[in-house]
């Protein structure tokens, strides 16, 4: 299970300054640690380098004593110097085992696909920890218009990834949970079922993570 942030929209129906949205983010980073949130990946589009590298550092210390993995979005640079547990690269990003080649060891690399060839070819390099495939529904975070890629999509990047665990991204709602189970998938990636009321107004993070788990867990489990 995965938590994407996005503070712009954790920010929404409070004080936006930037100080209050990273305070926030820092908050959501400990409550998800607390609920047993495995990876959190910071991808915070709008910061240029000092604030991100100070923003990751607070995560990382946030979530110090669990078992939640911090990941940055894209940026190898400052993964390693807030000394966090991986990166998570985009499609068109730099390839993994350059990644491989400055990382320290245990240090975990994802990567976003989008489609089932593409998954192959990254596969067969072998430098990469996860998989993130999407968007498999339609997302309030992808443009009006955007097309999902569907369950199907995902069952066939599954396929094609051959063992190597793919994470399931885009309108993920616990009413999805069972399709994406049986599709195969090892888990969930999202950013608004984690907010607050994301999951159709469950009281606390903690409730949406273990409601999900018990979904997803007790469907796996059948196939």
């Amino acid at each position: 299970m995965c938590l994407v942030t996005h503070g712009e929209r954790l920010a929404a129906g409070f004080d936006g300054r930037a100080g209050a949205v990273q305070d926030a983010l820092v908050a959501q980073a400990r409550e998800a640690a607390r609920a047993g949130v495995d990876l959190l990946q910071v991808r915070e589009l709008d910061l240029d380098a000092g604030p991100l590298t100070r923003l990751v550092e607070r995560i990382v210390e946030a979530v110090r004593g669990t078992d939640t993995k911090v990941l940055v979005n894209d940026r190898l640079d400052i993964a390693l110097a807030a000394g966090a547990d991986g990166v998570h690269l985009r499609a068109d990003s730099y390839p993994a085992a350059r990644v491989r080649a400055l990382a320290p060891p245990e240090f975990l690399v994802g990567r976003s696909v989008h489609g089932a060839e593409e998954a192959a070819l990254i596969v067969s390099e072998a430098a990469t920890d996860f998989l993130v495939f999407g968007t498999v529904f339609a997302s309030r975070s992808k443009a009006a218009g955007h097309q999902p890629a569907g369950i199907e999509a995902l069952a066939r990047v599954v396929d094609a990834a051959a063992g190597l665990p793919v994470l399931a991204i885009g309108g993920i709602t616990p009413g999805v949970m069972p399709v994406v189970a049986a599709a195969g998938a090892a888990g969930v990636a999202a950013i608004g079922m984690f907010l607050p009321g994301g999951t159709g107004g469950a009281p606390t993070l903690a409730d949406s993570v273990s409601g999900l788990r018990r979904a997803f867990d007790t469907i796996g489990a059948v196939h």
